[in-house]
């Protein structure tokens, strides 16, 4: 039953819906009206993930998406706030990360009856946080109504039910029949689930917002669940991303910017790490599939994976290994991270099929003078160190230890003149090492890169105000607080009803 605690779910349509938007928005607003907020999504399926303070004291793994919200609500980040970590390793399987630690593999076909554990950690997770914070907002997952697992959820409905929540949705009307979707959420939930859905967010607008009244009023009028406002469309609010549906990239607002290609791995992971050189203005950041996407580039980036042997052979299905080689082998500086940096060098070895098969070894691109060898226990550390002549920091998440030859030790990792491989993640968001670091590139490049005065940290933080403004302007926020502290109206069943 729900606690003292006030709470709420923002659940979405969709995927990629809003869902972490609307989610680190309203914590920064709710905290700014003195509350003690916590974020909490009790299962994340993705590869973007952070280290954080641990529940023994050590260090823990959670979702990318839930360290920033905690930053937002001006809390410290920790294990409980996203308790089951999904990380996939294939179309079927993920590698498991309970209270931020490893806890073996899920397959696909689990999904319904095989998560029983997890759901009980993810309830204790949320019980502690209730019991020690004034307001938790929780973040769903895909949609509520996916009633083929319905059984089996714990991240959405299940977990409103089991903490007596009350519920709103946000629609994507960017991607059209963001109405139907939302009669349809509502529709198919069952009577007990529909009681807790209190309304919607409509988000991404594009246009005259007196146009779309009349169909907010008839989605009220049908529903008898209302509205709670309408986000626009915003090219300046972009947060730490969740997922890999939306690699855009980062386009400078000028000509002549230092062109940085990023490998967009199948099961790429951790691609945060690039987000720093998007704020640059004199950097163009775009991601690349094929060998003719790098042909033009002044620096290639190969970043992090969750499959390392598998990623690096499709690379070498689609010539990029040779583009790569052939950027380097021009004087053009390469930048590998973490599993970027391990394909890079001259072996990697899997004996415990961590990856994969137990025994798996494969040659590297040979780039660089490193070996890797993978072993069941994960290192999670925050490490912080010097680079050329700059102070770094970053987090380290990874399964592979790698053996150094003659390679310069560069941040964790190694380096070979213009080709250099760092298992740190992160690293760039230090201001004096990513500057130090673009314009050595830019040099390589025959380029001239002239350094901005800017800090990443500070820019987030920005992001983060202007997104807690947008909501605060555009959502009625004290109702939504209302919900959250009396707990949801009391709302019509709609027909079928699943």
């Amino acid at each position: 039953m729900r606690s003292g605690t006030a709470a709420l779910l923002v659940a979405g349509t969709t995927s990629d819906a809003g869902k972490s938007v609307v989610t680190t928005g309203l914590c920064r607003a709710f905290a700014r009206r003195g509350l003690k907020v916590a974020p909490y999504k009790a299962q994340n399926m993705s590869n973007n993930s952070m280290v954080c303070a641990g529940p023994d004291g050590g260090f823990a793994e959670i979702g990318r998406a839930q360290w920033v919200q905690a930053l937002a609500a001006g809390a410290v980040p920790e294990a409980a706030m996203n308790p089951v970590l999904l990380k996939p390793g294939g179309d079927r399987r993920s590698h498991v990360v309970v209270m931020g630690k490893p806890a073996g593999e899920i397959s696909s076909a689990e999904f319904i009856g095989g998560r029983t554990h997890l759901e009980q950690s993810a309830h204790d997770a949320y019980d502690d946080l209730a019991s020690r914070y004034d307001l938790v907002v929780a973040e769903g997952a895909g949609s509520p109504t996916e009633i083929n697992l319905r059984a089996g959820d714990y991240v959405n409905m299940g977990l409103a039910r089991h903490a007596d929540i009350p519920t709103v949705v946000v629609g994507d009307i960017d991607r059209g029949g963001v109405f139907a979707a939302m009669y349809g959420t509502v529709a198919l939930l069952s009577a007990e689930d529909q009681r807790l859905l209190a309304g919607f967010v409509v988000n991404k607008f594009r246009g005259d917002e007196t146009l779309l009244k009349p169909g907010l009023d008839r989605l009220e009028e049908l529903t008898g669940r209302r509205v709670f406002g309408v986000l626009p469309w915003s090219p300046d609010v972009w947060l730490d991303s969740e997922d890999a549906l939306d690699l855009s990239g980062r386009r400078a607002a000028a000509g002549g910017a230092l062109k940085v290609a990023v490998v967009r791995l199948p099961r790429i992971s951790n691609f945060t790490d690039v987000d720093a050189l998007g704020i640059e203005p004199g950097v163009d950041v775009v991601f690349a599939s094929d060998a003719r996407a790098v042909s033009d580039a002044d620096l290639v980036v190969l970043p992090g994976t969750r499959a390392t042997i598998s990623d690096l052979a499709w690379l070498r299905s689609r010539g990029l290994d040779r583009a790569i080689r052939e950027h380097a082998d021009a004087g053009l500086p390469v930048l590998g991270i973490c599993g970027g940096f391990q394909m890079l060098g001259r072996s990697i070895v899997d004996p415990e099929g961590v990856e994969g098969s137990a025994g798996a070894a494969v040659d590297g691109l040979g780039m660089l003078d490193v070996d890797t060898t993978f072993a069941a226990e994960k290192v999670l550390r925050l490490p912080t160190g010097l680079a050329l002549g700059a102070e770094a920091s970053g987090y380290e998440i990874h399964h592979g230890r790698i053996t150094r030859g003659d390679a310069e030790e560069f941040l964790g990792g190694a380096r070979s003149g213009n080709v250099f491989g760092t298992m740190w993640h992160g690293s760039l968001e230090s201001d004096d090492f990513r500057r130090a670091f673009l314009a050595e590139a830019a040099a390589m490049a025959g380029r001239t890169y002239e350094v901005a005065d800017m800090s990443f940290a500070e820019r987030r933080e920005a992001r983060l105000d202007l997104l807690a403004d947008l909501v605060e302007d555009r959502l009625d926020v004290d109702a939504l607080l209302g919900i959250a502290t009396n707990g949801a109206p009391s709302v019509p069943t709609l027909p079928p009803g699943a």
